[in-house]
């Protein structure tokens, strides 16, 4: 179960119990029952699968954090089979599974996650900047360290939204020359120390910058646009789709998937002209947000937005990562 970078008041990553969200809504989206099988394509904590699991279906849980699958063991040996985790990307999950009863997506960083220090998520508790959910591959301070000004400030104003995203750039090519980052608090210091805080900003200077760091080392948009695609290929005729999202960038690119897949006429704003494609998803229902109940015992959930879907039994329409708008950006792997 996933905390969501729209939660800004706590991307930088307090201390929280782990409580699942939308969880209601999610089992009325998916409604899982006996002899089905319903993949948890970010099963973090086991929140959802815990509760479907409790339906009486059984689940394929997958999630690339190495931590989130060895805390999940337990669960998996006490499930008399019925629950299988997978060490993947959720963008794979077609690759290991078929015709499934229903898919659903978490997205974001996971509460587990923001709570240890080490792992770089937090800066609110000092820890080595890395960020790296699989934890493997290129690190949030290779990126701070390593990316030209104007490649880092297209990241943090598109990812993060940050209007000082060039001057933030700028002040971290300057300083870096003569000490990298390394560690959470001194970026998070360094950036407060530069734009300034006032006592009526809701969320730390730095809470911007971090949020389009962990989304892009960690490709969470272009994961997420492949979750999408994948789902599309794994589901049954009558499965269900229930996606959970935090911020308005990844709610963005499931609407539109939405709205794509469940129209007859398909297209994109690269190529704005029509073609005729088979309708792979009725809409189940609006999308719907939190309680004021929930909000008030959950904090984090508060920005959190469940879209759902069913799948038809048209075949899945071929890839095509275009159509969602995806910002262009440079390579987590290059240098800027």
């Amino acid at each position: 179960m996933m905390a969501g970078p729209g939660s800004n008041a706590d991307a930088g990553g307090g201390p929280a119990r782990h409580i699942p969200v939308l969880l209601d809504e999610v089992l009325a989206a998916l409604a899982p029952s006996e002899g089905e099988t319903i993949v948890d394509g970010t099963f973090g904590a086991g929140g959802y699968t815990r509760a479907i699991l409790a339906r009486g279906a059984g689940v394929v849980a997958i999630d690339r954090d190495p931590d989130a699958i060895a805390a999940g063991r337990e669960l998996e040996a006490a499930s008399a089979g019925r629950l299988r985790l997978v060490q993947a990307p959720f963008s794979e999950l077609d690759q290991h599974v078929k015709l499934v009863d229903g898919v659903v997506l978490d997205i974001g960083v996971s509460s587990m996650q923001l709570d240890q220090a080490e792992r770089g998520f937090s800066f609110r508790a000092d820890g080595p900047l890395d960020m790296r959910m699989a934890q493997s591959g290129p690190s949030a301070a290779d990126v701070v360290n390593r990316f030209k000004a104007g490649d880092l400030a297209r990241i943090f104003g598109f990812l993060g939204e940050e209007r000082h995203a060039g001057r933030i750039a700028r002040m971290i090519e300057k300083r870096r020359q003569s000490r990298p980052f390394m560690r959470t608090l001194d970026l998070a210091d360094a950036i407060e120390t530069f734009i300034g805080r006032s006592p009526k900003d809701k969320i730390h200077p730095a809470t911007r910058v971090f949020q389009a760091l962990r989304i892009f080392v960690n490709d969470e948009l272009g994961e997420l646009a492949r979750a999408l695609l994948a789902a599309e290929r794994a589901l049954k005729p009558g499965g269900r789709l229930a996606v959970v999202t935090f911020h308005s960038l990844e709610d963005r690119i499931v609407k539109r998937f939405i709205a794509d897949r469940s129209s007859r006429q398909a297209g994109s704003r690269y190529l704005p002209e029509t073609r005729a494609e088979p309708q792979t998803f009725e809409r189940a229902a609006k999308p719907v947000g939190p309680s004021d109940a929930e909000v008030a015992a959950n904090p984090r959930a508060r920005s959190a937005k469940l879209r759902s879907a069913l799948r038809t039994a048209a075949p899945a329409r071929a890839a095509d990562l275009m159509d969602f708008g995806l910002p262009k950006l440079p390579s987590v792997h290059g240098e800027g």
